[in-house]
C-alpha cells in the first residue's frame, strides 16, 4: 500500500528515529529540531513502523497540533446503482425469541395425538398485528397447528406467546406442532449431522412444550441423486427423533411431496423410507400440489390413477405400490392458487374428493397450506361432505 502524504512519511521517520540514527552515525538528539535537521539522511531509509512516543511528540510539534487520522475512502461508491438489482436480504421474525427463557411446566395436552382423521393447517405467512398462532376459533375445524419453520441454523417465522395459546388450543383440541426444515434447509446436501439436529430439535419441542414435530424435509438435490444418501438421512434422523419423543405422548409426521413414492422414478424415495420407520411415523401430510399444471388435480387423478409423469402417486397408489396405510395418507393441499404454483383444486372439489376416497375407506384427513387463506370455513367446506362439523 502506498503512503499517501508526506506526513504520514514523516510519521514514519520519527518513529525509526529512536533505532535508527546510531546506526547512520548520527548524534541522538530529542530535539524536533535535530529530528529535522538529519531528515535528509532518513529518507533514503525504508523504516519499519513502530510506535515511538519521540517520533510522534516531534511529529505534532512539526505539524503544530495533533495528528487527525484521514477517513478511508470506500472501496465502492455508495451512490452508484448495481448493474443489476441486488436481491434484499429479508429478516424473518423469530418463532420464539432466543433470549427469553423458556417457561416451565407448559400444559401439554393428554390428548396430544389425534385421532383419525387428522386436520393439518401451516401457518408460516406473516399476519400484521399477529405474533402468534391464530385464537383456537379461527381454526375451527382443524386439529392439528403446525409453526413453521424450525431450521438447522434456528427458528423462524412467528413469534408467539405461546402458554396462553396452547390452553386455548388444548380446550378445544387442537395439537401444535412445529414443521422442521421446509424448502430454504438442505440437510443432507450440507452435511448436517442427523443424530445431532434431531437432538437438538426434539430439545426444542420439549423446551417449548409443543405436542410434536412435522418433517418437511425438501432437500431435492439429495433425493435426485438416488445414491441413498437422503433415505439413509431421514432413516437416522427420524429414529433418532422418536427416541427423544416417545410416541403417543409426541407427533411426529413427515410432509413429503407426493412423487417422492413413486418407484418408477425413485426406487428408494420415501417407499424406502416408510418401510425403515414408517412405523414410528404417525402420519404423512403428503403434498399433492407444485408438481406440474396437471398433476392432482382431478379425484382420479388425485385419488386412484396418477398421471405417466409421477406413476403411482396416488392416494390408493401410494397404500398399494408403497406400502403405507391409507390412514396414513393425509391429503395436503393449498388453501387457494397463490398458495403454490400449481395443484390447487377448489374446495368444492376437494370436497367432493374426500368423499370418495371415504367411501372407498380412505379417512386420513387433510392438510393445507396455509393460514391464513385456511381458516374455519375452509376446512368446513371441505369437510362438508364426508366428516361435517
Amino acid at each position: 500500500m502506498r503512503i499517501r502524504n508526506s506526513a504520514l512519511h514523516i510519521l514514519q521517520l520519527g518513529i525509526e528515529r529512536k533505532y535508527k540514527d546510531s546506526d547512520l552515525g548520527v548524534e541522538s538528539s530529542s530535539s524536533c529540531s535535530s529530528l529535522l535537521l538529519h531528515l535528509p539522511v532518513w529518507f533514503i531509509m525504508f523504516g519499519r513502523l513502530l510506535s515511538s512516543l519521540v517520533g510522534l511528540s516531534c511529529l505534532m510539534t512539526v505539524l503544530g497540533g495533533p495528528v487527525t487520522l484521514e477517513k478511508r475512502v470506500p472501496m465502492f461508491d455508495q451512490d452508484i446503482t448495481a448493474p443489476h438489482p441486488v436481491p434484499k436480504v429479508v429478516t424473518r421474525e423469530p418463532m420464539f425469541d432466543q433470549n427469553i427463557t423458556a417457561p416451565h411446566n407448559v400444559a401439554r395436552a393428554t390428548n396430544a395425538v389425534p385421532s383419525n382423521p387428522r386436520f393439518v393447517v401451516y401457518g408460516d405467512r406473516f399476519v400484521p398485528g399477529l405474533f402468534s398462532p391464530p385464537p383456537a376459533d379461527q381454526i375451527g375445524g382443524f386439529n392439528v397447528f403446525v409453526l413453521s419453520f424450525l431450521l438447522i441454523s434456528g427458528p423462524a417465522d412467528k413469534a408467539p406467546d405461546r402458554a396462553s395459546i396452547k390452553q386455548q388450543y388444548n380446550a378445544a383440541g387442537i395439537s401444535l406442532i412445529v414443521s422442521a426444515f421446509g424448502s430454504t434447509d438442505a440437510p443432507t446436501s450440507i452435511g448436517a449431522d442427523p443424530t445431532a439436529t434431531a437432538i437438538t430439535f426434539a430439545n426444542f419441542v420439549k423446551t417449548w412444550g409443543l405436542d410434536g414435530i412435522d418433517v418437511d424435509y425438501e432437500d431435492f438435490n439429495a433425493f435426485n441423486a438416488q445414491d441413498g444418501s437422503a433415505e439413509t438421512w431421514l432413516t437416522t434422523f427420524t429414529t433418532a427423533l422418536r427416541a427423544q419423543l416417545p410416541q403417543g405422548q409426541y407427533i411426529l409426521t413427515h410432509a413429503p411431496v407426493a412423487p417422492w413414492f413413486s418407484t418408477a422414478k425413485f426406487p428408494g424415495g420415501y417407499t424406502e423410507v416408510n418401510r425403515n420407520v414408517g412405523s414410528l411415523i404417525d402420519w404423512y401430510n403428503v403434498q399433492f400440489y407444485n408438481q406440474g399444471t396437471t398433476e392432482y388435480t382431478t379425484c382420479a387423478g388425485l385419488l386412484t390413477t396418477s398421471s405417466s409423469t409421477w406413476p403411482n402417486s396416488a392416494v390408493f397408489q401410494i397404500a398399494s405400490n408403497s406400502g403405507v396405510p391409507l390412514n396414513k395418507i393425509v391429503i395436503g393441499k393449498p388453501a387457494t392458487s397463490g398458495d403454490a404454483n400449481n395443484g390447487f383444486i377448489p374446495t368444492s372439489t376437494l370436497a367432493t374428493c374426500v368423499n370418495q376416497a371415504k367411501s372407498q375407506g380412505w379417512n386420513a384427513g387433510v392438510m393445507v397450506w396455509e393460514y391464513p387463506d385456511a381458516t374455519s370455513s375452509w376446512i368446513q367446506a371441505v369437510r362438508a361432505l364426508a366428516f361435517p362439523v
